[in-house]
């Protein structure tokens, strides 16, 4: 009787183990399936950075330009262009394919980042050489960063250029690069 209680309760224990670890199995499994915290709404299936620091160190290290959003939450401007920034396949395409992209709640210490002033939503550009693209605005005069929902296109074509510029800037460096080997070298 007692050889038959000691199986029983092997039993048992072994059943409540592989319910333990099959539970903390899921539990583990919902864990990674969060969505993206950083989107913040913009794009789940962006690759968000955390940090203007983070931006940096990837831009320079895949030569894509940093796209940076300045929004609040509890800004109709910013909630407003965020619907329609998300719901936009060719942005949203672009964002995850060709650029580093962050999302900011809060401001920067850095000027460089709000040329005209602190607003949002406000959208600015870096190119791998960590210049801001103050030349890429929005039809604002007041606000030259802010983009209303109806000016989707007009950032569209902002981040199109950021893309050439720097396009046009690695086949620069490179040429210039080989003009100096074949000095150097003849």
């Amino acid at each position: 009787d007692s050889q038959e209680d000691m199986l029983y309760s092997a039993f048992v224990l072994c059943l409540l183990l592989i319910t333990v670890s099959s539970n903390l199995a899921i539990a583990i499994k919902k864990e990674k399936r969060l969505p993206q915290t950083l989107s913040r709404g913009w794009g789940d299936d962006i690759t968000w950075v955390q940090t203007y620091e983070e931006g940096f160190f990837h831009i320079q290290k895949s030569n894509k330009p940093l796209m940076v959003i300045h929004h609040l939450e509890d800004c109709q401007y910013s909630q407003a262009l965020k619907k329609v920034f998300a719901q936009n396949k060719e942005i949203q395409d672009m964002a995850q394919n060709n650029f580093i992209i962050l999302n900011l709640v809060h401001e920067t210490t850095d000027k460089n980042l709000s040329p005209d002033g602190q607003y949002v939503p406000r959208i600015t550009f870096v190119d791998p050489s960590l210049t801001v693209r103050t030349d890429l605005t929005g039809r604002y005069f007041n606000r030259l960063y802010t983009y209303k929902p109806q000016d989707l296109p007009v950032l569209i074509e902002n981040m199109k250029k950021a893309l050439k510029l720097i396009q046009s800037e690695l086949q620069g460096m490179t040429s210039k690069r080989s003009n100096f080997m074949k000095k150097t070298s003849g």
